[in-house]
């Protein structure tokens, strides 16, 4: 996938951008640390909880944003074809030119493989630039590879102009990192309530 065939897209007001691998990694550790804590199986994270959950956190709500549409963008490398501890996981069959409609709107997904890991951090910033910088994107809710200190730095420096009055920028991470001109939530809360984790097993 070339950046200027991401400069020619019609974005949505609403965008939702995800390094895949970054966070199955995540949800892997989560499972694996929770069975031990609370002594039962975890399933899979339920993909499109997880995905309603950014849209709440990233600031969507129902009523305001049930009749837009939502676009979802999973960055993954080359060898990675599904997201192995999600449900539905596997980015060609379920998850690509695939949506789906609930009380926050349509999610319209897709998927983009790269073909090696430093491409992979740089395709990522090229598309969060081109996506905040567009005038018809109004939210932006990022994953990126927060614990990469690189490219967080990177990130910052990229998102330090944007004006947040026009524009809604919401940058999950597993902790609070020093911050930017944008918005953060922690990643966990989300994929502890997709994983179906309650509080009370804690």
């Amino acid at each position: 996938m070339n950046i200027q065939d991401f400069n020619n897209t019609k974005w949505s007001r609403n965008i939702i951008l995800v390094d895949g691998d970054y966070v199955d990694n995540v949800a892997f550790n989560l499972i694996v640390n929770f069975e031990r804590m609370i002594g039962r199986r975890i399933q899979k994270a339920d993909t499109a909880r997880w995905i309603d959950c950014i849209a709440l956190d990233g600031g969507m709500r129902e009523g305001r944003d049930s009749d837009g549409e939502t676009q979802v963008i999973f960055i993954h490398s080359k060898e990675k074809t599904a997201l192995d501890n999600f449900n539905p996981g596997s980015y060609e069959t379920d998850l690509n030119a695939k949506a789906f409609k609930d009380t926050l709107g349509e999610f319209i997904i897709s998927s983009y493989p790269v073909e090696e890991v430093v491409k992979h951090d740089d395709f990522f910033l090229d598309v969060l630039k081109t996506v905040v910088n567009h005038k018809d994107v109004h939210r932006v809710m990022a994953v990126p590879n927060a614990e990469h200190a690189p490219l967080w730095e990177e990130i910052r420096h990229a998102l330090r102009d944007i004006d947040d009055e026009e524009k809604r920028i919401t940058l999950f991470a597993m902790q609070p990192l020093s911050g930017g001109n944008f918005k953060q939530e922690i990643l966990g809360y989300s994929l502890m309530n997709a994983l179906g984790i309650k509080g009370d097993e804690l």
